[in-house]
């Protein structure tokens, strides 16, 4: 695991690498890979790399040389198969002079070149410059566990693992895209292959490209099929299912360093838990983050795990007075990114790597089968489409009398929302569903400079767009396959990154080994979810009787939720007020005094719960605050 950055030059350009520039962007991923940094630099290329040393401690530094000096590798990851692509590669003749993954990749490429990804197992974004072809060859892993970030120069190219290391490039202007601020504001995230400065894109999940003499070839290599099924019966699925499952466990388990797990206490982290504790002879280490509000508090799940498996566990809880760290989140995110979870998952991150090196979670389990309530809705929302149109129209009019969202109200709440979605299309309900701010609050929001200059049928478009394009035949498998292309890698891949790379933390994936991925698109959907019963049927069905708690596998879904709701109306409401509705705050022209000020007074009376929206609000002024006022210096 590691961070990479690099410039590399047109052929006619006169300008040659500054050494000084080089090492300064690679300064600033230190904490990706505190074990080792070095640079490497030829007359049209320049790459930088700093190592987290996990596999083969002693060899595979980077940036890593060609036996003919001409092809340059710096990695970022782990390909998990490497041992047995190291064997293949063995047969044709290749001899390794190291033990690393990162030797195997560059021979892969060497023998395979573009095609290489086809053959890659892992997670993994990745530079190569092949001095015989004079261009430059990038990749990312197809679920968009690590990131790659570039610009396009007049006369060259910069890359790198994270945009704060692209902005010390002096060619890099930090103007702000409103295109990707109107998305922030709708999805908490913003969506490959934009970020939020205009001249800085992001290279999508899935993608490589080849970069020659100023022109830059983006293509796409993967993508999940949910269309064709399995024809096992449900106890050879069953098997076959878990049986992928802990290969993709003790895949990676491998590592040269300390080990353990995120364990929430939810079904997906109990089982990946699980399945270490059957592969290792020493207790596993896990780790959970809670809070005080108890009813926010997976942490007595936890322990029920920990102490089924035998466990070596540690608790850790993450208090309001834990805000502080807000400016260095805001700095480690390089954009705004208004994920809440992101700050109880650096605090587990950091807390985790003061024991371990490496740790495995249950990321991917919720979008393979259908965990989250979401889905639920969509279904109960296709059975409602079939009603005659008159008929969903006056329904929805009359929900629209009913009370707003509270603490008292939820369930109303809950109803109303799903009435009012109801008289629309499939693809404008699951927008409704996962937005942060409607298009009408945004429109409400913007002042008439940002209404101007905002195309509001972007954002919603980039969800239709996505579940048009699948090749799903049906509801369930449409909206698993959208999240699988956009909230899985843009949010949640990388808000696990972040933060723990921000700790210098590797994070695994098992359930989101691709192979994986594509034997549950082949699932038919009656095997994940079924209406009236649970969620993610096939795991819960598949386990043997007592090996998980009773009370875990009848567990409903929590999610990694924090009480910023009360902290908003209490501990942190004068800090939130100085943030959102300051001179300076509003002075930078992109929105409304009125409707920020409306939805405070509504979430401070417990008339609404509005803790989402003014969260987003609040991260995006503090982004300012980091990034454009330079209020702040880091690390």
């Amino acid at each position: 695991m590691c961070g990479l950055c690099g410039i590399v030059y047109t052929s006619s350009s006169s300008q040659t690498i500054d050494n000084s520039l080089l090492n300064r962007m690679t300064q600033t991923l230190l904490h990706r890979g505190p074990d080792a940094q070095n640079t490497y630099v030829n007359s049209q290329v320049g790459l930088g790399h700093c190592r987290l040393s996990i596999i083969d401690l002693t060899g595979g530094a980077q940036p890593m040389p060609s036996d003919d000096g001409k092809t340059i590798l710096a990695f970022n990851g782990e390909i998990y198969n490497f041992l047995e692509l190291r064997k293949t590669l063995e047969k044709l003749g290749c001899r390794f002079k190291t033990h690393s993954d990162t030797e195997v990749l560059l021979r892969l490429y060497e023998s395979e070149g573009p095609d290489c990804v086809h053959k890659l197992r892992g997670m993994f974004a990745f530079a190569i410059w092949d001095g015989h072809k004079k261009e430059l060859f990038v990749a990312r892993d197809r679920l968009g566990k690590k990131p790659f970030y570039y610009a396009q120069l007049p006369n060259g190219f910069v890359f790198a693992s994270e945009m704060k290391a692209i902005l010390e490039h002096p060619g890099i202007a930090r103007e702000i895209d409103l295109q990707a601020l109107d998305l922030y504001l709708t999805y908490m995230y913003i969506p490959s292959p934009r970020t939020i400065f205009k001249g800085i894109a992001k290279l999508p999940p899935a993608y490589y490209a080849i970069w020659k003499d100023g022109d830059l070839s983006v293509r796409s290599y993967w993508h999940p099929s949910f269309r064709e099924k399995t024809s096992l019966s449900v106890p050879e699925a069953t098997t076959q299912l878990f049986d992928k499952l802990k290969e993709s466990v003790r895949l990676r388990m491998i590592a040269d360093v300390p080990l353990g797990a995120f364990l929430s206490g939810g079904i997906d982290s109990s089982i990946v838990v699980g399945m270490m504790s059957e592969s290792s002879s020493k207790p596993v280490k896990t780790f959970c983050i809670g809070f005080e509000d108890q009813d926010m508090s997976e942490s007595r799940y936890a322990q029920m795990v920990a102490k089924r498996f035998g466990c070596d566990h540690h608790d850790f809880v993450v208090r309001p007075d834990t805000i502080d760290i807000l400016p260095r989140l805001a700095w480690h995110y390089d954009e705004p990114f208004a994920d809440p979870s992101a700050l109880p998952s650096y605090f587990v991150a950091r807390e985790t790597r003061k024991h371990v090196t490496v740790a495995l979670n249950g990321d991917g389990g919720d979008e393979n089968f259908a965990g989250y309530y979401r889905y639920a809705a969509m279904g109960c929302l296709t059975l409602w489409n079939q009603l005659p149109q008159l008929l969903r129209t006056s329904i929805a009019g009359l929900a629209s009398h009913f009370p707003g969202k509270n603490e008292s109200t939820q369930a109303m709440w809950r109803l109303k929302r799903f009435l009012s979605i109801g008289a629309d299309t499939p693809e404008n309900q699951y927008f409704e569903l996962i937005n942060v701010f409607s298009e009408e609050q945004k429109r409400d929001l913007y002042t008439p400079r940002v209404r101007q200059q905002v195309n509001q049928d972007i954002s919603p478009r980039y969800i239709a767009d996505i579940l048009n394009s699948s090749d799903a035949r049906n509801w369930l498998d449409r909206y698993l396959s959208a999240d699988l292309s956009s909230y899985l890698p843009e949010c949640l891949m990388k808000k696990m990154d972040i933060a723990s790379m921000a700790n210098s933390l590797e994070t695994r994936s098992p359930f989101l080994d691709h192979e994986f991925v594509e034997m549950a698109a082949r699932l038919p959907t009656d095997l994940k979810w079924r209406p009236l019963l649970r969620t993610k049927w096939i795991l819960r069905h598949g386990l043997k009787k007592g090996w998980l708690p009773d009370e875990i596998l009848s567990r409903g879904k929590q999610g990694f939720i924090t009480p910023m709701g009360r902290w908003f109306r209490k501990e942190l409401n004068a800090y939130l007020k100085e943030m959102i509705i300051s001179d300076r705050a509003l002075a930078r022209g992109y929105f409304e005094a009125d409707p920020i000020r409306q939805m405070l007074h509504e979430h401070e009376q417990g008339r609404a719960d509005h803790s989402h929206q003014l969260w987003t609000l609040l991260m995006l002024e503090l982004w300012h605050r980091v990034y454009i006022d330079r209020d702040y210096t880091f690390p």
